[in-house]
């Protein structure tokens, strides 16, 4: 995507500019953090904030966010001074103009692997069918996925209505020739009903094929597997039909990944330390690090705060790579 053309060589600037300046690690400062209103979010924003508090010796602060106004503040007000997981392809526009003005800078990735999208099969049933790698695979097996209402159908779980998820699925349902496969669209009804559907058949060991996305808690604690779409993506056709719902001719198409990544501001790249940049720039996690984070906090239904010390006390070896040795020792000290 182009808004991130130029993130190496922002980072590069910041680098240069942070050794000529003489502020030390502990001269970090105030340090406001979005804290955004979803889970993965939530606990890598309590990450940032913990590390930088305890190893950088920042005033480092949460500030309730969403993706629309929290852009929008920074480029206009400069505030809050970092976004920890911006899902920055919804915004696209926003975000490039904010770069291309001198107001936010890329950091880098916050998600490795980005979020993904897609129709998930279980593990073990994909185990079992190997035969089963692909959405068009699916498709000439309707009686492996029997619908709970009509077993002599297939069934693919859908997301609730107002989703833009749904409306996706619902097309690619169409463009895979869904009901010429003898396949039925199950409206779950909401997210909880989704949800439902595939921990019962998860825990029962039965067939699951459906809507799902990663990173989730969902997706820590059960392993599935998602198929390929079988052809790449293709923008245009993404625009034109797959995402329109009234659009009578969807063709199959990839699900494009979304790119998760950290974002600060212009003020907040001059003033801070070159450890607090280099930190954030290498600050990234996998997709299947942050599902087991997420599951273990819906599990014990747990804030971002605790899910960050979760993660810090058994993750020592992803986390040790992104701070300096002195301040790595500092967050054991604080452990």
């Amino acid at each position: 995507m182009r808004v991130f053309t130029k993130t190496a060589l922002a980072f590069a600037a910041l680098t240069l500019c942070g050794a000529a300046a003489p502020a030390l690690a502990d001269d970090c400062g105030t340090v406001t953090i979005a804290s955004m209103n979803w889970q993965s979010a939530e606990v890598l924003g309590a990450l940032d904030q913990y590390i930088l508090k305890h190893g950088y010796g920042c005033d480092a602060q949460l500030v309730a966010g969403d993706t629309v106004p929290t852009f929008a503040s920074m480029v206009e007000k400069q505030q809050p001074d970092v976004v920890s997981e911006g899902w920055v392809g919804l915004l696209p526009d926003t975000l490039q103009k904010g770069i291309d003005g001198g107001k936010l800078v890329v950091m880098g990735k916050a998600l490795l692997d980005d979020a993904q999208n897609g129709w998930f099969i279980p593990r073990y049933f994909a185990d079992k069918h190997p035969e089963i790698k692909s959405i068009f695979d699916a498709m000439k097996h309707p009686e492996l996925f029997p619908s709970p209402d009509d077993p002599s159908k297939g069934a693919v779980y859908n997301g609730p209505q107002g989703w833009g998820g749904t409306r996706v699925t619902a097309q690619l349902f169409k463009a895979y020739g869904g009901e010429k496969a003898n396949f039925t669209l199950v409206d779950t009804g909401s997210a909880a009903g989704l949800d439902g559907s595939l921990v019962r058949a998860y825990e029962r060991k039965q067939p699951w094929l459906g809507l799902y996305w990663s990173p989730t808690a969902i997706l820590g604690k059960y392993d599935m597997v998602m198929l390929d779409f079988g052809v790449p993506h293709d923008a245009a056709e993404w625009k034109r039909c797959n995402t329109v719902a009234t659009c009578e001719d969807p063709k199959p198409n990839a699900w494009p990944k979304d790119q998760v990544e950290t974002v600060i501001t212009a003020d907040f790249a001059k003033r801070a330390t070159p450890g607090v940049t280099e930190y954030l720039h290498k600050r990234t996690w996998d997709n299947a690090t942050v599902n087991k984070v997420l599951a273990w906090m819906t599990d014990n239904q747990a804030p971002g705060e605790d899910g960050a010390k979760y993660f810090l006390k058994n993750n020592e070896p992803i986390w040790s790579k992104w701070v300096s040795q002195d301040a790595a020792e500092k967050i054991r000290q604080s452990l």
